[in-house]
């Protein structure tokens, strides 16, 4: 099976083309490539397409009776199937999907970053969620990123090297989410990845195209020998990538448990990694790795007319955000409007008042007082939701004032986010886990460890200036903080609590609107899981409102416009990937901006 998805892969039809055949529809239309996003962070502006596109895929909806698994790749989620097919759990499945994206997707995310993990027992009827979320080394200060002259870095000069380096939380939180709901032996979970690793995988059109734009990941010899050919060159779409140092490496995990990781050889490898980088090293340390821990924190749950939305909480602001734009959105008939400009309109009002009170309120809630009570509080969205004129935008909206707030002397800072992938898996017991994972910007730090694997640059997620107009801000770098993030694996059950679907995505501080748009598709528009992901990207993050080019989004520029909306067309490069539960079983989407599937039996 492994070899015909291989073939699959190489055979799928990328067009690096903006030009379209007549009579097409532009939802289907191949986008063009763009280029790795390396501005300034002075201002730290809002980031474009954290990963540069690499075409679409047209793909059917996937169906399935018994089990389901979407991820960004087919490799990956063909491992996950095979985990749920030998009577694995919904987790031991995630676990084998992730440690093979490490492999297919190493842009995205891998044991070399963090995630969060929302995990559904169908049977206790409970919800548990773990954050993995990287850690900053205690040696780390506030001006972490500020250059000598005393203003903020370029952004991609903090990301390349140590110092952009979070302590890596993977690991430990794919054995902690096993220990509590893992039904194979660990080392079952990881054979896939491991064996695919000793036997090699084609390079795919898209990590080609990724390699082939990226200008730092080359400067790293491991990487360049990786990676790359001797002339510079990224290894052509088909060549066979075998990394017997990662196969390795998960043997010790599997072997000795995350302890293999964080202490010893390995955790040497990546401190030396960190510390020796020639122009901008870091200053992790051994400690800082065996002190990792692995957070529960208490689920973010809100109603969305018959529905409830369940999600991660702080660090990440994501499915506050979320909510927050639901509720506003609840204001209206969604399902009426349809897919328009005036919807367009509404989602992009709620985006903004979401990303306003973000910037404000959302950090690390060890070190700062997050009022998520106060944030998802139904009088106070409703009261913010009466600040959108359905004639004009409000332009760039002021955080408010939620109810449960502590005083505290804090400046909004809105912070760059990049990269990402997504995992959805429900198994046959119904149990569900949404999985957002990520190393930060594509190919993360730019630092291939001796172990075969990338280093994230998640530090770069924290606000570059520590303080804006004379006012500390809530997500400066501070040591042993995590940085904020927009990660929103999300759980959707019905008005009978019953799980209704699993949805997350990749993609930076767009995240928040990909998943947004998401439901709004499935729930309010009752599309299936497949048109709902490849369904036009479009919303604001408190700028301008953005419309995904090459697609019918593009239709609603003047109308958005005629209401005072600045618009900006631009790549949204989401990677979602949804199931829904029905009676039949289970149907799903994988995100065709990537390259994955849904898939199961």
């Amino acid at each position: 099976m492994r070899v015909s998805l291989q073939r699959e892969i190489a055979s799928m039809n990328f067009s690096f083309s903006t030009s379209r055949r007549a009579g097409r529809s532009p939802l289907l239309a191949l986008a063009a490539a763009s280029a790795f996003w390396a501005g300034g962070a002075a201002s730290q502006p809002l980031a474009p397409a954290p990963e540069a596109a690499t075409g679409r895929i047209a793909k059917a909806v996937g169906t399935a009776q018994r089990y389901m698994a979407a991820a960004a790749n087919p490799l990956a989620a063909s491992a996950g199937r095979d985990i749920l097919r030998a009577g694995g759990s919904a987790t031991d499945a995630a676990i084998a999907i992730q440690l093979v994206l490490n492999l297919v997707e190493p842009q995205s995310s891998g044991i070399g970053g963090g995630a969060f993990f929302v995990h559904w027992d169908e049977a206790g009827r409970t919800l548990v969620t773990l954050d993995g979320r990287e850690r900053a080394p205690q040696a780390a200060k506030p001006d972490r990123f500020i250059g000598p002259e005393g203003k903020p870095m370029k952004f991609i000069d903090a990301v390349v090297g140590g110092r952009s380096v979070g302590v890596p939380g993977t690991v430990k939180l794919l054995e902690e989410a096993h220990k509590r709901w893992g039904r194979l032996p660990w080392a079952t979970v990881m054979a896939p990845a491991i064996k695919l690793a000793e036997d090699g995988f084609t390079i795919s059109p898209r990590l080609n195209g990724l390699l082939s734009g990226e200008t730092n990941l080359a400067k790293d010899p491991r990487a360049a020998a990786y990676f790359y050919e001797p002339d510079g060159k990224a290894k052509a779409v088909g060549t066979v990538l075998k990394n017997p140092a990662f196969a390795a490496t998960l043997r010790a995990v599997a072997e000795r448990g995350s302890d293999a990781f964080y202490s010893g050889p390995i955790a040497e490898d990546i401190v030396s990694t960190v510390t020796g980088h020639k122009t901008n090293p870091g200053d992790m340390t051994l400690a800082d790795l065996q002190a990792y821990k692995v957070e529960e924190r208490e689920a973010v749950c809100g109603s969305y007319r018959v529905w409830r939305i369940c999600g991660m909480g702080p660090p990440s602001s994501g499915a506050i955000a979320v909510q927050q734009m639901l509720g506003v959105l609840e204001t209206q008939n969604m399902a009426r409007l349809g897919p328009s400009a005036e919807s367009a309109h509404w989602f992009s009002e709620a985006g903004r008042l979401a990303f306003a009170d973000r910037a404000l309120f959302l950090a690390d809630p060890a070190f700062v007082s997050v009022p998520v009570s106060g944030l998802i509080d139904r009088d106070y969205i409703r009261s913010r939701a009466g600040l959108v004129s359905p004639d004009k935008s409000m332009g760039r909206a002021k955080p408010g004032d939620p109810p449960n707030k502590r005083a505290q002397l804090f400046a909004p800072s809105d912070g760059i986010e990049n990269g990402t992938s997504h995992i959805s898996v429900i198994d046959a017991d119904g149990n569900a886990v949404a999985m957002t994972t990520t190393i930060e910007d594509g190919f993360g730090s730019r630092q291939m460890t001796r172990g075969g694997f990338l280093l994230n640059n998640e530090l770069t997620d924290f606000n570059f200036a520590p303080e804006e107009e004379g006012k500390p801000v809530a997500n400066r770098v501070e040591g042993g903080k995590r940085p904020r993030s927009s990660m929103a694996p999300t759980l959707v059950f019905d008005a009978f609590g019953r799980l209704y679907a699993v949805v997350g995505s990749p993609g930076g501080s767009q995240i928040i609107g990909f998943v947004g748009k998401t439901l709004v598709a499935l729930l309010d528009w009752k599309m299936d899981p497949q048109a709902a992901v490849d369904f036009a990207n479009f919303g604001s993050r408190n700028g301008p409102t953005e419309l995904e080019k090459g697609t019918e989004a593009e239709a609603w520029k003047t109308a958005l416009e005629a209401k005072g909306h600045e618009v900006r067309l631009l790549e949204m490069t989401s990677g979602i990937q949804a199931i829904v539960k029905t009676p039949e079983g289970f149907v799903g989407g994988a995100d065709g901006r990537r390259e994955g599937v849904a898939i199961g039996d």
